[in-house]
């Protein structure tokens, strides 16, 4: 079972309980996700959260297919969607790509909301590579920034930060390559909120309502 199957049934079976025996019906708060583990923390107090959820996506700072440089300041107060692609890759990037524009397509005219697709190849993938990449794919809103820059500070921040990798809690080297399905959801305060197949339609979807949840929060 892959480990986005495994958290999907684990937070729906955690969600179900939680709203069964707090007798409530509204929609349920999205995890806080603090570790490499994926373990899911239901919380709800501000006092609670910021006693317990301490992992947040470090600074960055690198290169988008315009040419523009993009740190963290851009996804500051913004919810933030992340993934990890190539541009010579003909197995998952094609379709993650295509779901992706699910999202571009949702949000098109929502500041609140940013994209981030980092090349696992960025020592192929400079700007022209990935601005071609950008029109081939019609990616066209100004708020999805396809990312090249130092290779092992990508990979340090997709596995560090976005603790982007296959295998539940196991983290590799930065010299080993990177390639996964998961697209990472992080809201305003840059916390780990979810995780999703990008392959899949259907969790793409999810992603899409679960952004809709997060820009009702306030904190």
């Amino acid at each position: 079972m892959s480990r986005t199957v495994y958290l999907k049934i684990s937070i729906a079976f955690i969600s179900a309980c939680f709203i069964e025996c707090s007798g409530k019906t509204e929609t349920r708060n999205l995890p806080y996700y603090n570790t490499a583990d994926f373990s899911p923390q239901f919380l709800s107090s501000t006092k609670e959260i910021k006693e317990k959820i301490t992992h947040t996506i470090s600074s960055f700072s690198f290169t988008d297919q315009n040419g523009k440089q993009v740190t963290d300041r851009e996804i500051e107060g913004k919810i933030h969607i992340a993934n990890f692609i190539f541009t010579s890759c003909i197995s998952i990037c094609p379709v993650m790509t295509k779901h992706m524009k699910l999202i571009q397509k949702q949000f098109y005219n929502n500041p609140e909301v940013v994209m981030l697709s980092f090349s696992v190849t960025p020592w192929i993938d400079n700007v022209k590579r990935l601005h071609q990449f950008a029109v081939q794919n019609q990616i066209t809103v100004p708020n999805w920034h396809l990312l090249t820059g130092s290779t092992s500070q990508i990979y340090t921040l997709a596995r560090k930060s976005y603790f982007a990798e296959e295998d539940l809690g196991f983290t590799k080297d930065s010299t080993q390559f990177l390639h996964t399905e998961h697209i990472i959801l992080v809201d305003k305060h840059r916390r780990i909120r979810g995780i999703y197949n990008g392959t899949l339609e259907l969790e793409v979807q999810q992603l899409s309502a679960d952004i809709v949840q997060l820009l009702k929060e306030s904190y």
